[in-house]
């Protein structure tokens, strides 16, 4: 294989990217942290938390500024995934978090969990 010493660091920053994404998904997220051994509860245990990182970047995705690092680090503008869950917890708490989205004529007996499926869709 002949590749380019541009191309490299291109695929392995590509590859960095989604390594760091299992990371979140594991560490930050508790996929691997399942208290469940039947094969249905693990996977829908993996599907929840995939659709929790999600429901985190889309989140991330229409914030009008990016969010401020809570450890700094000199020479990185990029914020990490911790930071969005920080912002996204906060407004979660916040009273007027479900006018964000429209509300169902059905009512709905967890309105938190109603407003994060809503996002994700």
């Amino acid at each position: 294989m002949t590749l380019s010493v541009e191309q490299m660091i291109e695929y392995y920053g590509a590859r960095w990217k989604i390594e760091a994404a299992f990371k979140e998904l594991k560490r930050d997220i508790g996929s691997a942290e399942t208290q469940s051994r039947h094969q249905n509860a693990v996977i829908n245990h993996l599907h929840f938390c995939m659709m929790a990182t999600s429901v985190v970047w889309i989140y991330a995705s229409r914030l009008e500024k990016t969010p401020s690092r809570r450890h700094v680090v000199k020479g990185r503008n990029h914020f990490a995934f911790s930071d969005v869950r920080r912002l996204l917890t906060k407004a979660a708490l916040d009273d007027n978090f479900g006018i964000l989205f429209p509300v169902p004529r059905k009512s709905v007996v967890n309105s938190l969990v109603a407003v994060l499926l809503r996002m994700a869709a």
